[in-house]
C-alpha cells in the first residue's frame, strides 16, 4: 500500500501555523508546570541535568512561549501584512524542530551539550531563513523590528547553553532575561496593534463612535522604552539605568492603555481580556522600575507579572479568538474560556503575591495549579478544533455581537 506523504501534509493540522503551535503550546504549558512542581517536591532527584529553576525558565520561554509566539506571528503576518503563509511541509518542519528542541532538553543528561544546543537553536534559525526575505520585501519597515525579536531569542538561547557549561556563571540567567525581553518587544508590538484595533471594531459593532486612538509619538515612546530596557539589561548597564528605562516604559504604556478605553468593552470578553493582559504588562514594568530601589519588592515580581499575567493571559485570549475565527466558528465566548481566563488571573495574583507572604511556597503552588487548570481547560475546550477541518463560514455566520476582529 502506497502512502501519500503530500496528502498527509495537507491535513487540517498543517494548513495554518496556529494549529500545530497552539496545540503544542497548550500541551506543553501544562506539562512543564506539572513536571517542575514535581521536581521542586524532590520526587525525582537527579532527573535534571541542570538546576531545575533554569530548566523550568528555559522551557517556559523557549518551549511554551516560543510556540505561542510562532503560532500567532505566522498566522498574523499573512492577514496583516499579506505575506505568503507558511504551511504544509514547511510548517511541519518548524513544528518538528520545536519538538526536537524539547526532546533534546529532556535528554540533556545523556546527550552531548553541543547536540542539545544545536537541536534547541534550530527552530529560530530556520524560522529566520523563512521570515527574513518576506519581511524585507514589505514596504512597511516597522515589521523589521521582528528581526530584533528573533535575534534576542537566538542570542539569549546561546548564552543560556554556554552558561550551563560553567555552573558558577550567570550567563544562563542573563540569556533567559534577554529572551524574555525579546518576547516583551513582540508583546508591545503586536498587542499594541491588535488591542486597539479589536476595541474599535467592538465599539463600532455596538454603535459607539468613541475614539481609542493614541498619539503616534506615544506609540513610538512605548515601544522604544521597552526596547531600551531590554538593551540596557542585555549589556549589563547599571541597575538605576535599567529601572529608569522601565519607568518610562511603565508610564508610556500606561497612558497608551488608557487611550484604548478598555472599560468601554468590559462586556466584550474577547476584547476586554486583551486589556487585562496589557494591564499586567504595564504593571510588570512598574514593578521592574521599583525593584531596584525598594527591598520590599521581590526581584522576580516583575518577571512573573509579565510571564504569567501578561503573556499567559494574552496567550489564552488571542488563542481563543484565533482558533474560533480561523476555523470558521462564531466569536462567541464559551463558559470554559471564561473559566480559563479566571484561572490565569488567579495564577498571576498568586505568583506575584507570593513574594509578600509568609508562605511563598503555598502561593507558588497555587499559582502552578491555576496555570495548569487554565491551559488544561483550553485544551479541553479548543484542542480538537486545531486538528479538525474548519467549518464553512457561511454555515456559522459572522462573529457575535461586539466581538469584532
Amino acid at each position: 500500500m502506497r502512502i501519500d506523504l503530500r496528502a498527509s501534509f495537507r491535513a487540517p493540522l498543517w494548513c495554518s501555523a496556529f494549529r500545530p503551535f497552539y496545540l503544542l503550546g497548550l500541551v506543553y504549558a501544562v506539562l512543564v508546570m506539572v513536571v517542575a512542581a514535581i521536581g521542586y517536591l524532590g520526587v525525582f532527584p537527579g532527573a535534571f541535568a541542570h538546576p531545575l529553576r533554569w530548566w523550568h525558565g528555559h522551557e517556559m520561554v523557549f518551549g511554551f512561549a516560543t510556540a505561542m509566539v510562532v503560532g500567532t506571528l505566522l498566522t498574523a503576518l499573512p492577514s496583516w501584512a499579506a505575506t505568503p503563509e507558511i504551511r504544509d511541509v514547511r510548517l511541519a518542519l518548524l513544528a518538528a524542530l520545536w519538538l526536537a528542541g524539547r526532546v533534546a532538553i529532556a535528554l540533556a543528561p545523556v546527550l552531548p551539550a553541543w547536540a542539545v544546543a544545536l537541536a534547541d537553536l534550530a527552530l529560530v534559525v530556520v524560522l529566520a531563513t523563512m521570515l527574513v526575505p518576506q519581511v524585507l520585501a514589505l514596504e512597511d519597515r516597522r515589521y523589521r523590528l521582528l528581526f530584533l525579536v528573533l535575534a534576542g531569542l537566538f542570542v539569549g538561547n546561546i548564552l543560556f547553553h554556554v552558561g550551563l557549561l560553567a555552573p558558577q556563571s550567570d550567563l544562563s540567567e542573563h540569556g533567559l532575561r534577554i529572551a524574555i525581553d525579546a518576547i516583551a518587544l513582540i508583546f508591545v508590538l503586536k498587542s499594541g496593534v491588535l488591542t486597539p484595533a479589536f476595541t474599535e471594531n467592538a465599539l463600532r459593532e455596538r454603535g459607539s463612535a468613541a475614539s481609542v486612538a493614541a498619539p503616534a509619538q506615544l506609540h513610538v515612546l512605548a515601544v522604544a522604552s521597552v526596547l531600551a530596557t531590554g538593551v540596557l539589561d542585555a549589556i549589563a548597564a547599571p541597575a538605576p539605568w535599567v529601572s529608569a528605562a522601565a519607568l518610562v516604559a511603565f508610564a508610556s504604556n500606561a497612558l497608551r492603555l488608557a487611550c484604548w478605553r478598555g472599560l468601554l468593552v468590559v462586556r466584550v470578553p474577547l476584547v476586554f481580556v486583551m486589556h487585562l493582559a496589557y494591564a499586567w504588562f504595564v504593571a510588570s514594568y512598574g514593578l521592574r522600575a521599583l525593584s531596584a530601589f525598594s527591598p520590599a519588592i521581590a526581584q522576580d515580581a516583575w518577571l512573573h507579572a509579565f510571564t504569567i499575567g501578561a503573556v499567559g493571559l494574552m496567550s489564552i485570549g488571542l488563542m481563543v479568538r484565533v482558533v474560533l475565527r480561523h476555523t470558521g466558528r462564531p466569536l462567541h465566548v464559551a463558559p470554559i474560556a471564561l473559566c480559563a481566563w479566571a484561572a490565569m488571573l488567579c495564577a498571576a495574583v498568586f505568583r506575584v503575591g507570593a513574594g509578600w507572604t509568609d508562605t511563598p511556597v503555598r502561593w507558588a503552588t497555587g499559582s502552578a495549579i491555576a496555570w495548569s487548570v487554565a491551559f488544561g481547560l483550553c485544551l479541553i475546550g479548543f484542542g480538537s478544533m486545531l486538528w479538525r477541518p474548519s467549518l464553512p463560514r457561511a454555515s456559522v455566520g459572522g462573529g457575535g455581537p461586539g466581538e469584532g476582529g
